[in-house]
């Protein structure tokens, strides 16, 4: 099946505006999920819209209210949500470049694939791609999904565009909340080398085929063992609760340690798919 555009709009760098579609680059993967049975009859447990007063409610017959203060709302209808369009709600206007290292990596946030949407917006689009390209820089524009306007960093990746979401100002905390209360000690020089050796030791390429979701994992064999009548089983003690005395002789033993295992061969990624070493913020 197809994959469906989470947006289409338009792309527009000053008068050159072409058709475009937004795809989510991720997938959602076959996340493990449980749902709430009644412990007796394993029936699935369905949640009842009530009102604390009447009691059930159709679903249907629920209107969206915004609490302005305690148990006060105010009633808003979907014609008055649907009349608040600004521009972005349509159109991502590109309204300023950057250079990929101003843009703090918190605030990065999801990626999507922007396509051109239809054979008559490839050719404006080729030029805004080759433009950024060839300049070095990341688009800035805005775009409303899901009731919110989001920032969008807009970069080139080969043939088309990538678009990250950009968390708002508000949304980041400010690390100086939590790292000024770090004590600021020098660190001891011989330690410091002897734990840039174990870094040495631990160095290679990312590769994200072999960092599988291994809880996840564990969790699918306990649910097979389970509907095949075997029991639950501990596959692995929890972590000893160690307290290092002696940090210089935690760094020795590190270092002597055996290297990391070295990742499976990569098989040849399938074509069209982003290279896993590839930085995926740096611009092409």
């Amino acid at each position: 099946m197809a994959a469906r555009p989470t947006w289409q709009g338009h792309l527009r760098l000053s008068l050159v505006t072409c058709p475009v579609a937004l795809y989510t680059a991720t997938n959602p993967g076959g996340e493990v999920r449980f749902n709430l049975l009644h412990p007796k009859t394993h029936n699935r447990i369905k949640m009842v819209a009530t009102d604390p007063d009447l009691g059930p409610v159709e679903r249907s017959d629920l209107v969206k209210g915004y609490e302005v203060e305690k148990d006060r709302y105010i009633v808003v209808t979907p014609e008055e949500i649907e009349s608040v369009r600004l521009e972005s709600t349509r159109t991502i206007d590109i309204e300023r470049f950057v250079d990929v290292a101003d843009i703090d990596r918190l605030y990065w946030d999801n990626p999507y694939f922007l396509v051109p949407d239809g054979k008559l917006a490839v050719e404006a689009y080729s030029v805004i791609r080759d433009a950024m390209a060839g300049a070095k820089r990341i688009a800035l524009g805005r775009v409303v999904m899901h009731t919110r306007e989001r920032l969008l960093a807009i970069e080139p990746r080969g043939k088309g565009l990538i678009a990250w979401s950009l968390r708002s100002y508000d949304e980041v905390r400010d690390p100086a909340d939590l790292f000024d209360d770090i004590p600021a000690k020098k660190a001891d020089a011989s330690m410091i080398a002897i734990a840039r050796k174990i870094i040495e030791q631990q160095d290679g390429p990312f590769e994200p085929q072999a960092f599988k979701d291994r809880y996840e994992d564990a969790l699918r064999a306990l649910i097979k063992r389970k509907e095949k009548g075997g029991k639950a089983k501990v596959s692995a003690a929890p972590p000893e609760d160690t307290n290092v005395v002696d940090l210089m002789e935690a760094l020795r033993k590190s270092l002597g340690g055996k290297a990391p295992a070295k990742p499976p061969a990569r098989k040849p990624a399938a074509k069209g798919k982003a290279s896993a070493t590839k930085t995926a913020r740096k611009a092409s």
